[in-house]
């Protein structure tokens, strides 16, 4: 059975659209179509729910694509440890990372492309949740997300840093008597008109339940899926925010704006990076493991917050 269908499938799944499918993989709309209803009538079984447009996939078809993807990812995994044997690796790293991770991403990047200058790196923006469903559908070779909050299934993991939450915002915003401590707790944090990120972040649902073990329920005044949009909004405007400490290590100097560490309680989530649990482990995720344990890197991430 050619191979090629499993790719066209593939592609349906992630475009959603025959056409959009058959753009992606450099054919004609009644190819791709052809070459799945061909695959359907291998199979005997419906794979695709039809309609004026794409519909689904059928449960059946569900289940031949994830075989597809398996197959494919194990065809790939093939090419990528002959390739590193002729000559180094060359397949691309596609690294996932939560937004509020961005900052540390540097960090893998450079150890993974100082031992692999010919590999290129993707590297996407996500959700925790958009992370899980782009290593489950073979999607991502790995991410950067929490590992101990809501904790994903089926993966190795490698502990990078320990995140913090701080408040940030204007002196004028936070008061002067808050910023004299040095420090702020969650329910004075939960008195200011707050801007934080969107529910389907993973961050805020960590803020929201710290703010409950605070005996606080906060409605903000502010809310954002973007952490540039979380800064600004602090630095610039009305609000404070709650932000992770990597994220403050992006900030230009500002002595009108303060971070103050965030207590009552204290709350820290181990952040790290996650790549399937497969056997044999695809050959760009397990190069990337290599090249963070040699290079260091939860060190030099500790040393970049701390500084």
């Amino acid at each position: 059975m050619s191979l090629r269908r499993y790719l066209y499938l593939r592609a349906l799944a992630r475009e959603r659209h025959f056409g959009r499918a058959a753009a992606a993989c450099h054919v004609s709309q009644p190819t791709l179509s052809n070459a799945i209803r061909q695959l359907e009538a291998d199979l005997g079984v419906p794979i695709v729910e039809r309609g004026q447009t794409f519909q689904g996939f059928t449960p059946e078809g569900l289940t031949v694509l994830d075989h597809a993807r398996r197959i494919l990812a194990l065809q790939e995994a093939l090419e990528q440890d002959l390739a590193q044997r002729q000559g180094g690796l060359m397949a691309p790293l596609r690294l996932g990372a939560i937004p509020t991770a961005l900052p540390v991403v540097a960090h893998l990047v450079e150890a993974f492309s100082a031992r692999h200058p010919a590999a290129p790196v993707r590297v996407l923006s996500l959700s925790s949740r958009a992370i899980e469903r782009g290593l489950a559908a073979f999607e991502l070779d790995a991410a950067i997300t929490y590992l101990e909050n809501e904790p994903l299934a089926d993966v190795r993991m490698v502990p990078l840093y320990s995140e913090r939450y701080h408040l940030l915002g204007r002196r004028a915003v936070l008061g002067e008597a808050v910023v004299g401590r040095g420090q702020a707790t969650w329910a004075e944090a939960a008195a200011h008109p707050l801007c934080l990120l969107t529910p389907d972040m993973q961050n805020r649902r960590i803020v929201d339940a710290a703010f409950r073990m605070a005996d606080r329920s906060v409605a903000p005044a502010l809310e954002t899926n973007s952490v540039i949009n979380l800064l600004t909004n602090a630095r610039l405007g009305p609000y404070a925010s709650v932000v992770p400490g990597p994220l403050l290590t992006v900030l230009p100097a500002d002595e009108s704006v303060v971070a103050l560490p965030l207590v009552a309680p204290d709350v820290a989530q181990v952040v790290g990076l996650v790549h399937p649990d497969r056997d044999p482990a695809p050959p760009v995720a397990r190069a990337l493991a290599r090249a963070v344990a040699e290079a260091g890197v939860p060190r030099a991430i500790a040393r970049a917050l701390a500084a």
